[in-house]
């Protein structure tokens, strides 16, 4: 069946590449949708992994803001301490207002 010049292989030409085009269309679309669902994966793990760090961070910076509310008090003391150790050595000093050894 040879219509004209090429007719029918010119119909065949049109059938093979249709043909081969659909199969490429659907080779892409799998290759699409199978790298989505790996790089949702992925996406998933990396977002696992930063929560857990934002969550050991989170713990991390309330326990030293914990040590920052009492550094304040913790420094006050010191200053008493200091204070009342002057006050002794004034006192045990020679010739100071204590007894002298």
């Amino acid at each position: 069946m040879h219509s004209g010049i090429g007719g029918v292989i010119m119909s065949e030409a049109i059938v093979v590449a249709l043909i081969t085009g659909s199969l490429s269309l659907i080779g892409v679309v799998v290759t699409c949708r199978s790298t989505a669902k790996k790089s949702e994966k992925s996406q998933e793990v990396a977002q696992a992994v930063m929560k857990a760090q934002m969550e050991e961070l989170t713990r991390e910076v309330r326990e030293h803001n914990g040590f920052a509310k009492r550094m304040p008090v913790v420094e006050e003391q010191i200053k008493v301490i200091n204070h009342r150790i002057s006050d002794l050595e004034q006192f045990h000093k020679p010739n100071g207002n204590g007894d002298s050894k």
